[in-house]
């Protein structure tokens, strides 16, 4: 995730509310196993279709499929700063994903260790239908993992509210979160937001483009806010394997002038047909 100062969060959700108030037959008539831009959304029936939440920093209101065990993986490379990103994902029942997110590299102005970990729960409350988009809420929460000097040093939690929106073939993901970051060596919590707006677009049936604004408001007085614009390419080998590729320009904030990363998602079963397939 990267960060964002308060007027940008009122500009994108205004921006956003106002995007979601156009109506067109083209929405009426899309049938949701028509992919947007690498992030199609899953499937009826036993077919299995993956929801990446990468390239981005914001994270689709959309589930995985239940039972499906879903994996994303990636790396960045910038100047003083290179990583590997994971996030493993299950869909535990109807509208409830399980998640567990990890950096088994880090590595920073040449300090090089393990990174974060963070556990959460990603629910679906409301399927988007006619004008309405999907909404979930995300709980994380951050385990200081990471090796000396890395990572935030100390637990954290944060709350979003995931919005996403089909308009066509144009999707729109809409995060807003609070943060509770530990302060290390210290009692209490510092408090910070994150806020982003991604847009993707298929190019072809398998080449989408993705596109975001995304930052966090200021923590404290060593960690100020941050905002990023990022561009990047996806594409569809298949419905359940998504590769990505591209970069993010820090546009404000003490962060990496030009990062690039390229990493992919990939549904790997249904579990719990296969439970089902081995009792029987």
């Amino acid at each position: 995730m990267i960060p964002a100062p308060t007027p940008l969060r009122v500009l994108v959700l205004f921006g956003f509310l106002c995007s979601c108030s156009v109506r067109g037959a083209a929405q009426d008539s899309r049938q949701t196993s028509v992919p947007a831009s690498g992030r199609p959304a899953p499937q009826s029936g036993n077919s299995i279709t993956a929801v990446p939440n990468r390239p981005t920093f914001s994270n689709t209101a959309e589930t995985v499929q239940t039972g499906v065990f879903e994996i994303e993986y990636g790396f960045e490379a910038a100047n003083g700063h290179q990583n590997i990103n994971g996030l493993l994902k299950l869909g535990l029942v109807k509208n409830l994903e399980l998640r567990f997110a990890n950096d088994p590299f880090e590595r920073d102005a040449g300090t090089a260790a393990f990174g974060d970990s963070a556990a959460g729960l990603k629910y679906r409350f409301i399927r988007e239908r006619g004008a309405l988009p999907t909404i979930s809420a995300l709980y994380t929460a951050t385990l200081p993992t990471a090796g000396a000097g890395l990572g935030v040093g100390a637990p954290a939690h944060s709350v979003a509210v995931l919005v996403s929106k089909d308009f066509g073939k144009h999707h729109l993901d809409f995060n807003e979160s609070a943060e509770w970051r530990g302060r290390p060596d210290a009692h209490g919590y510092d408090r910070d937001y994150f806020t982003a707006l991604a847009y993707s677009h298929p190019l072809t049936s398998s080449l989408g483009i993705d596109a975001e604004i995304a930052g966090f408001s200021r923590v404290n007085a060593a960690t100020p806010s941050t905002l990023t614009i990022l561009g990047a390419l996806t594409y569809s080998v298949s419905s359940r394997l998504v590769l990505d590729g591209g970069c993010y320009v820090a546009a404000h904030g003490n962060l990496p002038r030009v990062t690039f990363f390229a990493g992919v998602t990939y549904a790997v079963a249904d579990l719990y047909r296969y439970l089902h397939l081995a009792h029987h």
